[in-house]
C-alpha cells in the first residue's frame, strides 16, 4: 500500500483519510477530531467501533462510543461544579438523573485540521482546538488554551500525541481523557466470547449511586484480579468501573487478545493517564470502552492530595504532553 493521507468523506461527514502499510485511519475534524477508524486493510480488521451509515444521525447526537472521542474535562462533575483558583465553575447538568455534568465541551464540537500528508514512512494528520474568550467554551471553562492532537500511521500501527497548552494569564486545569470504544470481536469470523484483555489497574474506586468516588480504594475482586492479569473476558460482568493505574513493567496499556486467531491489539497509553474507566456497556458483548484518563472523576470536588487524583494544572505558557499507540502483534 503507497503511503498518503487526503480529504475525504465518511458517511457524509469531512474525514481526513491515512493509509500507511497495512494500516487505514480516519479522522473527522467537525466531530471533535473523533478518531473514528483504525483497520487492517490486508487482513479485514477493525480495531474501533465505527457507525454504520444508517447511525450516523445517531452517532452525531451522541458521539461518545464510536472511535476515539477527546474528553475535555472528562468524566462526571457532581452537580456540574468544578471548584478552581477560589472560584467555582458551572457546567451544565447534562446527566440529570445522577445531577452530574459528563464528559466536558470538546468531543462533539469542530476543531481545525492543520496539515496532513505522508512519506515513505507514514502517514499523518495535525488537527487544533483553540479556545479565547470568543469561543463557546469560554463561558464555561474561562481559560484561553490549545489542544493539538496528532495522529501518525506507520508500519507500527497508529500513534496519537496530544498537547494542551496553557495560553491566558491564570493556571488552569488539565484534565483529559480518550473513551476508546474497542471492536471486540476485531477478527472477522470471531465472537465476543473469544478474546481475554489485560487493563493494568492497580486498585478499585468505590462509587455512589451517581457514579461519583466515595474516596475508598478497594482490593481487586477475584475476577478483576484475571483482568490484571490478561485471563479475563471483557464482558464478564456489567462494567462501568474505575481503577488506579499501576503500569506492569513500566507500561501503561490495554491488551486483547484474540483466543481464536492469536491476533493481540496493543493499547499502549502511556504513564501520564493514572486512571483508567472501564465501560462494557451493561456486558452486551461487540465492544467495550478502556479509557485512559489523567484524573480521578469528579476531581476538584474530592478532598485528596492533587497529585495522588491527578488533578493537573498548568501554569500560562505550560504544556502537558502524552503520546499513545495501538498496534497489532500477530
Amino acid at each position: 500500500m503507497v503511503n498518503k493521507a487526503h480529504s475525504g468523506d465518511y458517511y457524509g461527514e469531512q474525514a481526513i483519510w491515512l493509509c500507511a502499510h497495512r494500516y487505514e485511519a480516519a479522522v473527522l475534524p467537525n466531530i471533535g477530531a473523533n478518531l473514528i477508524a483504525f483497520r487492517d486493510a490486508e487482513n479485514g480488521y477493525k480495531f474501533l467501533r465505527e457507525p454504520k451509515q444508517e447511525e450516523m444521525e445517531t452517532f452525531k447526537a451522541r458521539p461518545i462510543v464510536h472511535g476515539i472521542p477527546v474528553l475535555f474535562p472528562p468524566n462526571r462533575y457532581e452537580d456540574g461544579k468544578f471548584p478552581w483558583n477560589g472560584q467555582t465553575y458551572r457546567f451544565p447538568v447534562n446527566e440529570p438523573d445522577k445531577s452530574n455534568h459528563l464528559h466536558g465541551f470538546v468531543h462533539n464540537i469542530p476543531w481545525s485540521v492543520e496539515q496532513f500528508g505522508a512519506d515513505d514512512e507514514e502517514s499523518r494528520v495535525s488537527l487544533k482546538l483553540m479556545v479565547d474568550p470568543l469561543h463557546p467554551i469560554y463561558r464555561y471553562f474561562p481559560h484561553s488554551f490549545t489542544i493539538k492532537l496528532h495522529y501518525s500511521l506507520s508500519e507500527y500501527g497508529l500513534l496519537q500525541r496530544v498537547t494542551v497548552r496553557n495560553n491566558g494569564a491564570e493556571r488552569m486545569p488539565c484534565l483529559l481523557a480518550f473513551h476508546t470504544a474497542v471492536n471486540t470481536p476485531f477478527v472477522p469470523g470471531s465472537a465476543p466470547n473469544d478474546h481475554r484483555f489485560k487493563l493494568t489497574v492497580g486498585k478499585r474506586w468505590e462509587m455512589n449511586e451517581r457514579m461519583l468516588p466515595t474516596l475508598s480504594l478497594l482490593p481487586l475482586s477475584v475476577s478483576e484480579e484475571k483482568m490484571r492479569d490478561g485471563k479475563q473476558s471483557p464482558f464478564f460482568e456489567p462494567m462501568d468501573n474505575h481503577y488506579t493505574a499501576e503500569p506492569q513493567e513500566g507500561r501503561n496499556r490495554m491488551e486483547l487478545i484474540d483466543t481464536r486467531t492469536g491476533v493481540k491489539l496493543i493499547y499502549d497509553v502511556g504513564t501520564g493517564y493514572k486512571q483508567w474507566m472501564i465501560w462494557n456497556d451493561g456486558a452486551k458483548g461487540g465492544y467495550f470502552c478502556p479509557e485512559p484518563q489523567t484524573s480521578l472523576v469528579n476531581a476538584p470536588n474530592v478532598d485528596l492530595p492533587e497529585d495522588e487524583i491527578g488533578l493537573l494544572g498548568l501554569e500560562p505558557g505550560e504544556i502537558w504532553e502524552e503520546t499513545s499507540r495501538l498496534y497489532v502483534t500477530d
